[in-house]
């Protein structure tokens, strides 16, 4: 079942298609096949996803559904160079499911029909690639047992193998039926027609017939009725007239009939690299060694040559929605295909929600709203968010200098959630050992580079505050495995926050690293110049993603200086970002977070129905799934977003009636929720609309609810 369609193009849905499955909207069909379906799907942050939908004549059948429940396990353990992670899954729903990366462009077999052979570097960039893509799957313990052109995807960045429908693990048995041949005639080895065996080598052996094919245009052992193929395959050589030489010699290996003979497919990625890098150079010296992963991905980038294809019926929303699914299993890839090094700073940092590097535009109070004590992974509170014990040698666990109660009722302690983030710490001092505060430059690799673990006590409590309030955020996102490395460069008087190794993670996944890391950074070092101004150096920070453990220019996921604010704050006030939002779109992990989100959801359409009947023109909202609402822990911020097909929300008037409801509805349950749980940190709000087919956010609220320091 492939993820894609005529020429990978969305086709339009059909009478019966569901308009979400999951946290996916579905605007068209990608294709279609014995299995099931596959639908073009978006994501909550716009990504374009391959939602496939299992056919229901299989989905009342006990062995097949068992057969999908094991490839959804296997596709988790599966990550790697030129291949399609498995992104969520619901094997139990009544129309089980799976969803996908969507790879842009045709299958191998529709580019050669379209425009004949892979040439050059783009044939030795397939050949790699590919390679580097099974070697991977074996090294998770996997074998594929389904290559084939189908299931190739020949994407603007490179080749994709997609697909483990008969995947099975190669330390357990497989669920196939007992007599039932797996496999596409002509890409079946001979050991599995002669025995059934189906191990690493006879996707090494399909593989050695895949590239054969991509050089020729030809199907290595022809084509007819499949027993005339399988005669072929386990008696005669396969055709590999018009293979380039070097080409030729690896492709003859793998194909050898013996599986013994045949090299793995990380060997047979090695054997290919040279060629491959023989194009960027033109010489291959002899008796040279193998490019360096690295060194494979960029030569892959650079000789790939498949123009980008553009869909006009691909819409790109960056609804954000809150649903269980089941999250894929991120693991290093065994055959690394380490990007090399980018600059990834947010763009206009002056708009930065999480405290970029200028908050000139900030006229407010000198005092932003409480980082508040939050959850960590074992649910135990973390003093002060990095204001605590943690946070420095002087500082109490409610953030204040002495460690007393700032402003709890007498006799009691104070509550951590009122102590404030200082948005200008250095006012007032006249000579601060900080001394970067108004160098708003972009940072550079070296700082990175040059940085050093922490050596004084105040550097260790500092790094350690950092770390342990990175994970509480992380945790409630169920992303407390990205540890973070907290390193300090005096002389640049910067933090550094870096997180990695994993070269597979999701753009969108790094992106809540990433603002969770300059969030933590900035409100640790903010509590810092404002304890210490005289003594404490530090005030910058950056964060990095490191892709590989021996990698030396680890990407920025953004910098800022924390003398100027640590929350997106415009004249004193809060407001809701599309960072924010889409952090929120990220399926909670807190029991807690999901109880509330569903209660206040309940509650808000029960007083929007009662606002209705006051009778002040408003109309009803759209249906069941039109009102949902997420956390983003970076912020302690709640969104609610509101899906307006019909447009009745589209008027000022109607706006200003849901910011009011929303408003009143939403700080009702966070404060209840405050009242009987100290480690409820959550006091923001923002209102999201949608509306038509556009798929634009559009921010018609946000702010914060009152916290009294009297609520200890």
């Amino acid at each position: 079942m492939s993820a894609v369609g005529s020429e990978g193009r969305v086709q339009p849905a059909r009478p019966g298609d569901p308009a979400r499955i999951g946290p996916y909207r579905i605007i068209g069909r990608l294709g279609a096949g014995g299995m099931g379906t596959v639908h073009a799907g978006l994501a909550p942050d716009g990504l374009r996803v391959a939602v496939k939908v299992i056919h229901p004549a299989h989905s009342g059948d006990p062995e097949f559904l068992a057969r999908f429940r094991r490839e959804v396990r296997l596709s988790t353990r599966v990550q790697g160079p030129c291949l399609i992670p498995l992104l969520a899954a619901d094997p139990e729903a009544d129309a089980p499911w799976l969803a996908t990366e969507y790879a842009p462009g045709p299958t191998l077999g529709a580019h050669l029909a379209a425009h004949g052979p892979l040439t050059g570097g783009t044939l030795y960039a397939f050949a790699t690639g590919t390679a580097q893509a099974l070697a991977a799957v074996h090294a998770a313990g996997v074998v594929h047992r389904d290559v084939k052109p189908q299931n190739i995807i020949l994407t603007p960045a490179g080749p994709r193998v997609l697909d483990f429908g008969i995947a099975h693990a190669a330390d357990g048995t497989s669920v196939t039926r007992t007599g039932v041949m797996t496999g596409t005639p002509g890409w079946i080895s001979p050991e599995h027609y002669r025995t059934g065996a189906a191990g690493t080598e006879g996707d090494v052996f399909a593989w050695g017939a895949l590239v054969a094919h991509a050089a020729t245009g030809r199907l290595p052992f022809g084509s007819g009725a499949p027993d005339v193929v399988a005669f072929r395959v386990l008696s005669g050589e396969p055709d590999l007239d018009g293979v380039p030489g070097e080409l030729r010699t690896i492709l003859e290996r793998a194909l050898a009939k013996d599986p013994a003979d045949r090299p793995a497919a990380e060997a047979a990625a090695r054997a290919c690299a040279p060629l491959l890098a023989a194009q960027a150079t033109q010489i291959l010296p002899e008796g040279d060694p193998a490019p360096e992963p690295a060194r494979i991905a960029e030569l892959l980038a650079d000789q790939w040559e498949l123009p980008a294809r553009d869909d006009p019926d691909w819409h790109a929303p960056s609804r954000a929605r809150r649903r269980r699914v089941l999250a894929a299993v991120l693991v290093t890839a065994a055959v690394a295909g380490g990007a090399a090094a980018s600059f990834h700073a947010f763009p206009d940092e002056r708009k930065d929600s999480s405290g970029g590097a200028d908050r000139s535009i900030t006229a407010g109070p000198a005092t932003s709203p409480a980082a508040p004590a939050r959850r960590t992974a074992d649910g135990a509170p973390d003093g002060g968010a990095d204001g605590g014990a943690d946070g420095g040698a002087d500082t109490g666990a409610d953030g204040t200098a002495d460690g007393k109660a700032d402003g709890g009722a007498a006799g009691k302690p104070a509550d951590p959630r009122t102590a404030a983030v200082p948005t200008d710490p250095l006012a007032g001092v006249a000579r601060p050992a900080f001394t970067r505060a108004d160098d708003l430059s972009q940072p550079t690799l070296d700082t990175w580079t040059a940085s050093v673990a922490p050596a004084t006590r105040e550097e260790k409590d500092a790094a350690k505050a950092i770390r342990k309030h990175m994970t509480a955020m992380l945790a409630t996102k169920d992303m407390a495995y990205m540890e973070p490395t907290v390193t300090f460069n005096e002389r640049a008087q910067t933090v550094l926050v870096t997180g990695g190794p994993v070269n597979t993670l999701p753009d969108e996944t790094r992106a809540v690293f990433g603002r969770a890391g300059r969030t933590a950074a900035c409100v640790a070092l903010a509590r810092r110049l404002e304890a210490a101004p005289a003594d404490w150096p530090y005030g910058r920070y950056h964060v990095h993603w490191k892709e590989s453990a021996d990698q030396t220019e680890a990407p920025f996921l953004g910098y800022g200086q924390a003398a100027s604010g640590c929350y997106g704050e415009v004249a004193g006030e809060w407001r809701g970002s599309e960072e924010g939002l889409a952090t929120a779109g990220h399926p909670s992990a807190d029991r807690d977070e999901v109880r509330v989100a569903e209660a206040t959801v309940e509650a808000l359409r029960a007083a929007w129905d009662a606002r209705v009947a006051e009778g002040h023109g408003l109309s009803p909202l759209d249906g069941p799934g039109s009102l949902d609402l997420g956390f983003d822990p970076v912020e302690d911020a709640v969104y609610l977003w509101v899906q307006d097909d019909s447009g009745g929300l589209g008027g000022r008037a109607q706006q200003s009636h849901l910011r009011e409801v929303a408003e009143t509805t939403v700080c009702r349950k966070l404060l209840a929720e405050q009242d009987g749980d100290r480690d409820w940190n959550y006091q923001r709000w923002s209102v999201v609309l949608y509306g038509g087919n556009n798929g634009l956010p559009d921010f018609i609220g946000s702010g914060s609810c009152a916290l009294s320091a009297d609520r200890s």
